[in-house]
């Protein structure tokens, strides 16, 4: 699947380093996998909920979320946030 965008992921880690290897590992994943659906990405990331119109990730052992926009069809993955599991928690991201 073609991600949009690294750089946002890579901003993140920059001021989290401790979230890098996850955010890499996820990147790696997601990229080198072709998703037919929700079901499918579910089963390599079985954490993984739809919220709203986003499907949101954890990684870094529950510490952060990936908010994406994942379109099946085209193939491509829209990284609209990455929080820390706090930040997400407050709910500003669904404004």
């Amino acid at each position: 699947m073609h991600i949009i965008s690294r750089k946002a992921v890579a901003d993140f880690w920059e001021k989290h380093p401790d979230s890098k290897e996850a955010l890499i590992r996820w990147h790696r994943i997601v990229e080198r996998s072709t998703f037919a659906g929700f079901a499918e990405l579910r089963q390599t990331f079985p954490s993984a909920d739809i919220v709203g119109r986003y499907t949101v990730c954890n990684t870094g052992g529950n510490q952060y979320r990936l908010i994406t926009s994942i379109h099946y069809d085209r193939g491509k993955v829209y990284v609209r946030d990455v929080l820390t599991h706090q930040e997400y928690d407050q709910e500003k991201w669904k404004k």
